[in-house]
């Protein structure tokens, strides 16, 4: 039975509920900032403050706990994300980048769930499908919005909403590498104001 099966199947109480919440969170943490290697029941149980027993219940191997962290991370990410409308412009695409260009914070630590999948992958590739449906949700946003415009006719007939989105979320990720080995947001900014310009020079 698959993670997400398994964990559909569960009937959790409110404070079962938080429980859960808790350790993703305390585990999405752990591996962002020390890495997954050094990431184990231990540790977690120690920054959840849960016993080893709600941890078990939970997640009653470490492959399910790992999976389960990398969908929480996704869905943090998806849903700031939707938090900020429809991506259906270019005027709205430049308020997006420019949101976290302006952000020198995101220099030090660099994207929480491109970091937390760099870092799970090295040790746990067995969930490198998890990985990548995380990143295909977070795609989809962008390649919604811009299939909008395209519905629209607001772009011409050789644009290709898909490919742009993954030239978004890839300039995205390497820009906020960049940014972590430079010091500052000058190669996040570029990269995603020239895939941006590069869209904007598809439009009608």
């Amino acid at each position: 039975m698959g993670t997400r099966h398994w964990r559909a199947k569960q009937k959790l109480t409110p404070k079962g509920r938080a429980t859960r919440e808790r350790i993703l969170q305390a585990a999405a943490k752990l591996v962002y900032e020390q890495g997954a290697y050094l990431t184990n029941n231990e540790t977690v149980r120690a920054e959840a403050g849960v016993s080893g027993s709600q941890l078990a219940r939970h997640f009653p191997t470490k492959e399910s706990l790992i999976r389960e962290t990398i969908a929480w991370r996704a869905d943090r990410v998806v849903e700031t994300h939707r938090q900020l409308g429809a991506f259906d412009s270019i005027p709205a695409l430049r308020r997006w980048a420019e949101s976290y260009a302006d952000r020198d914070d995101m220099v030090c630590g660099g994207c929480t769930f491109g970091a937390l999948a760099a870092e799970v992958l090295k040790v746990y590739p067995e969930v490198r499908d998890g990985v990548a449906a995380g990143f295909a949700r977070w795609e989809d946003i962008f390649r919604t919005g811009l299939q909008a415009m395209n519905d629209q006719g607001e772009l011409d007939s050789t644009a290709a909403p898909a490919q742009f989105a993954h030239l978004l979320l890839a300039a995205f990720q390497g820009g906020m590498l960049l940014d972590q080995a430079a010091g500052d947001t000058q190669a996040l900014r570029s990269g995603l104001n020239g895939v941006i310009s590069y869209i904007e020079t598809h439009t009608t």
